[in-house]
């Protein structure tokens, strides 16, 4: 899942349309958020992280706690899928170890932090306050996906209050959630290691996402040979419900051209 965000934000009907094609799905949640190790020991991201460009841990880390969840399930390789901050740890996950990875998904992201980049209005947004009590964080979650939601679908706001709620039930780590961003924000440019690939390779972007901007839809997708890059119109930086039948189609179809000597 993308950035400060838990495993509940994969919904499950998305997840049903996945396992009703054939496929076993697997979510986690990524580190310093939700029921993962919180690296509290780490503290607050330090401005002499930014200065000297070493935050306490990178993106390669990150992929590196998924490919342990691939151990851990006993799967020698996946069809792998990520939003955002996930989709930034998945294109790692293609680049670093490309024989785990039968197919790449890639959703809403960008290959360099420096493409794509949101308004710094809607970056405001995104990191405005901090709640509460679990009422709080559900209306601030809500906030945020008024802004950076699909604006040609309806704001699913039932499930974003829900998932929010439970989400701070299960963990709640405002810091956790920076030391993720510091990650990001100092991340390489991804694109010489994603011209190296030879996999089959999907890129799903909206053209109204203002988080990640379709700049970075199109860079990741132009990095990465024999690509295909899908642009829905009206969708901005999330899972529009009426969108998901397609998204789950596109990854199915994706799957079918992956074969084991590939």
């Amino acid at each position: 899942m993308g950035l400060g965000l838990q495993r509940l934000f994969w919904p499950s009907r998305f997840r049903d349309l996945l396992t009703g094609r054939g496929f076993r799905v697997a979510t986690f949640d990524n580190r310093d958020v939700g029921q993962s190790t919180h690296l509290t020991g780490l503290g607050l991201a330090s401005p002499l992280a930014w200065l000297s460009r070493r935050p306490g841990y990178g993106l390669p880390d990150m992929a590196e706690d998924a490919l342990a969840v691939l151990d851990d399930l006993g799967w020698p390789s996946a069809h792998v899928a990520g939003v955002s901050l996930g989709g930034m740890i998945a294109q790692l996950v293609a680049g670093t170890h490309p024989q785990r990875v039968r197919s790449l998904t890639s959703l809403s992201s960008t290959p360099s932090p420096r493409i794509g980049r949101p308004h710094p209005r809607v970056l405001a947004t995104l990191l405005a306050g901090s709640a509460g009590n679990r009422d709080q964080a559900a209306d601030q979650l809500v906030r945020i996906f008024r802004v950076i939601g699909s604006p040609g679908y309806p704001l699913e706001e039932e499930f974003i209050r829900d998932a929010a709620a439970r989400s701070f039930d299960r963990a709640h780590d405002p810091a956790g959630v920076k030391r993720q961003l510091t990650a990001v924000a100092l991340a390489t440019d991804r694109r010489a290691v994603l011209r190296r690939l030879r996999l089959p390779a999907l890129v799903i972007h909206g053209d109204a996402d203002p988080l990640v901007r379709l700049s970075g839809g199109r860079a990741t997708a132009r990095a990465i040979l024999g690509s295909k890059l899908v642009v829905y119109p009206g969708m901005g930086h999330d899972l529009p419900h009426d969108l998901q039948p397609a998204i789950a189609g596109e990854i199915d179809r994706l799957a079918g051209e992956w074969s084991p000597g590939r």
